[in-house]
């Protein structure tokens, strides 16, 4: 069910080394669309270490889904992937790092595999304007512009008025 006001982001990825930052930046970049800055650094890395499971023990190649949601109170990621055995918890490995940066945490079996969840709890969404910022200045706004000398008017060359011109000598003298 999803209620009103739920945010929720799904991606299937397979779990190659190259991804993995990839999804941690497109993670990054939900929680700060939705708002919630504060929870982009414990989340990314969450979400690494599980991303980080699925290609130790699953391989390169194996296929897995990462969702992010969010219902207001409660931030919920989950990586499911097609791994049979349920993964446990163990002192230094990757889920003992998400049981520590995470509220609650858990697994459940499915038909294909399994689902690897951990929540945090959400205070509020960061309030920020909707405005975007003033644009940062360019180098060259920072060193400043050359002035442009401002024009001084000049005596014209001969060869530029009529009677300095041979051509246009005849025209000059008849003025």
């Amino acid at each position: 069910m999803t209620l009103a006001g739920d945010r929720r982001y799904t991606v299937e990825l397979h779990a190659s080394a190259e991804r993995v930052p990839q999804i941690r930046r497109i993670v990054a970049a939900h929680l700060r669309y939705w708002r919630l800055d504060p929870h982009v650094p414990s989340v990314c890395r969450a979400v690494t270490e599980l991303l980080t499971n699925v290609h130790r023990h699953l391989g390169p190649d194996a296929r897995c889904v990462v969702e992010i949601r969010c219902s207001g109170r409660h931030l919920t990621a989950a990586v499911a992937d097609e791994g049979p055995p349920l993964p446990r918890l163990e002192s230094g490995g990757g889920l003992s790092t998400v049981a520590a940066l995470s509220d609650s945490w858990g697994t459940c079996g499915t038909e294909d595999g399994k689902v690897v969840w951990f929540t945090q709890r959400v205070d509020r969404a960061v309030e920020t304007p909707l405005a975007a910022p003033t644009p940062l200045r360019s180098v060259p706004d920072a060193k400043g512009q050359p002035a442009a000398s401002p024009a001084q008017p000049r005596e014209p060359r001969p060869e530029e008025t009529l009677a300095g011109n041979p051509a246009t000598a005849p025209l000059a003298e008849a003025v």
